[in-house]
């Protein structure tokens, strides 16, 4: 199993908008067939300001997957508007 988690700083600009509609959009990248599991969480509030605003967690079952993921055209839309609204980004894929 791989686990990809990617996390991101968001502008200041309408945040708490683009809060919701990240979450709102990793919920539907959570049905593709693809993956495993997925999740989308954002930081609790009160929490460090160094800390990224947004993650999304997804497992796939083999690197494969994360791979097709990575191209199909539901991920590239959802990188368009992220892409827009971020600041920072950080990304880790790994086995468990």
């Amino acid at each position: 199993m791989i686990r990809h988690i990617c996390m991101f700083s968001l502008k200041e600009e309408n945040k708490e908008v683009n809060i919701a509609e990240f979450l709102r959009r990793c919920g539907e990248l959570c049905g593709l067939p693809v993956i495993r599991k997925g999740q989308a969480v954002r930081c609790t509030e009160g929490a460090p300001n160094a800390n990224f605003d947004v993650a999304l967690i997804f497992d796939f079952d083999s690197i494969e997957d994360l791979n097709t993921y990575q191209v199909c055209p539901e991920h590239v839309a959802f990188g368009k508007f992220v892409g827009g609204i971020r600041e920072n980004r950080a990304c880790i894929d790994y086995t468990f």
